[in-house]
């Protein structure tokens, strides 16, 4: 029997292949990917026009990070919870709503990171 907790490499690009299967079905079928690419692709465009320090990009970079991976856990509950039942619950909308609000938190902070970092510039 194969130790399982044995190192391989073989194992390891087979995570990495997973989880890229994972990004292309999350472009292919989830509408809000394609918001955050589109706010991601402006802040990148306004950090490229807009001298940025070091700093300013990794936070930029950070929260940008936090959405995605905020969006993509909201995704995996929501597919989890339809997944579960088909039928309306209060339990499971009330799952999905804090996995949404999750979302929202995330995109809120980033907001107002960007906005603390480009509006100076602008103005």
């Amino acid at each position: 029997m194969k130790n399982r907790s044995s190192f391989s490499l073989r194992a390891r690009r087979r995570s990495f292949v997973y989880a890229g299967d994972g990004l292309r079905r999350f472009f292919r079928q989830e509408h809000n990917a394609w918001i955050h690419a589109s706010a991601t692709l402006l802040v990148t465009g306004l950090a490229w026009l807009l001298p940025v320090t070091p700093i300013e990009a990794a936070v930029l970079v950070i929260a940008a990070g936090i959405v995605w991976v905020a969006e993509i856990i909201n995704t995996a509950v929501e597919r989890t919870m339809d997944f579960i039942s088909a039928e309306k619950r209060p339990e499971i909308k009330y799952i999905k709503d804090l996995s949404a609000a999750a979302v929202l938190v995330a995109s809120l902070a980033a907001v107002i990171a960007a906005a603390l970092i480009f509006l100076p510039k602008l103005l």
